[in-house]
């Protein structure tokens, strides 16, 4: 018998958001970043994805940081991670998955002090995480409408930015959805920071670059003004690493320059055509 208090909770097969009710509709697959798949709307619960074989995954994915999944993959397919800080550890973006089994293994390593998700696609079972591991889960205000399960274990801040934890910065960036979130850790073990951008700034295939959408799947590209903003408020932040959303998808060097030439490149494509690009 699983110990989670929402192992029998409606998880989105689609999205991997898990609801706090029984519902008709997955809000966030049905708004145009997301996407319903042909068969439609279809959902499980925790306890079934390990009935069905689903188990935690938890691999090295940089100096101090270990990604947390799910194997087999489920829904959007992130991988979380697991950030070691003498301060406490902090878990950036969320899954859809978790069972008893991945929780001690976590405990193991320390546990986690806080969670921190970058925007709604990522949201998985959130909530579930917080209680588990009495943490509390940061998640802007502007993206408080997508919530599926509230809970008292949900911290929502506003504004540009937000100190969770000693070295470790909530910043705003606003691409992707308006309370679109990355995180800036100023004491990684190389001592030159890292950014953790889920897909607030998407890491691509060849890792030396980054891309900016408003919808992914759906290929809707992201507004210049609002990548614009977003470089601004980064020039703040030195950092090396950049971790995006997936395995294996981390710029392993100079990876503020990295960001700001992959903004360069979006926008001299998007404004090819002389138009102002607001």
């Amino acid at each position: 018998m699983s110990k989670l208090e929402g192992a029998r909770l409606p998880v989105c097969r689609t999205c991997g958001v898990q609801y706090g009710a029984a519902r008709e509709d997955c809000p966030i697959c049905l708004d145009e970043r997301q996407y319903l798949p042909p068969g439609g709307q279809q959902w499980t619960t925790l306890r079934d994805l390990r009935a069905a074989g689903h188990r935690g995954r938890i691999e090295q994915e940089g100096p101090g940081v270990l990604g947390v999944g799910a194997k087999p993959s489920f829904a959007v397919g992130q991988r979380a991670l697991l950030i070691r800080s003498p301060h406490g550890n902090v878990l950036w973006d969320c899954l859809g998955y978790l069972d008893d089994d991945l929780a001690a293994e976590i405990e193991a390593f320390g546990g986690i002090s806080a969670i921190a998700v970058s925007h709604p696609h990522f949201y998985g079972a959130m909530t579930e995480w917080g209680r588990a591991f009495d943490a509390p889960v940061y998640i802007h205000e502007a993206d408080r409408e997508w919530v599926g399960r509230p809970d008292p274990v949900l911290e929502f801040w506003s504004g540009e930015t937000r100190e969770i934890a000693p070295e470790m910065t909530l910043v705003n960036a606003g691409t992707h959805f308006d309370g679109g979130t990355v995180l800036h850790w100023s004491g990684d073990p190389d001592k030159r920071g890292a950014l953790f951008s889920g897909d607030i700034f998407g890491v691509v295939a060849d890792t030396r670059w980054l891309t900016f959408m408003h919808s992914f799947p759906n290929f809707i590209p992201e507004r210049p003004r609002t990548i614009r903003r977003a470089i601004v408020l980064m020039e703040r932040f030195a950092f090396d690493r950049v971790y995006g959303a997936f395995w294996g998808r981390v710029v392993v060097a100079d990876g503020s320059a990295a960001l700001r030439r992959s903004a360069d490149r979006y926008l001299r494509f998007a404004l090819d055509d002389g138009a102002p690009g607001d």
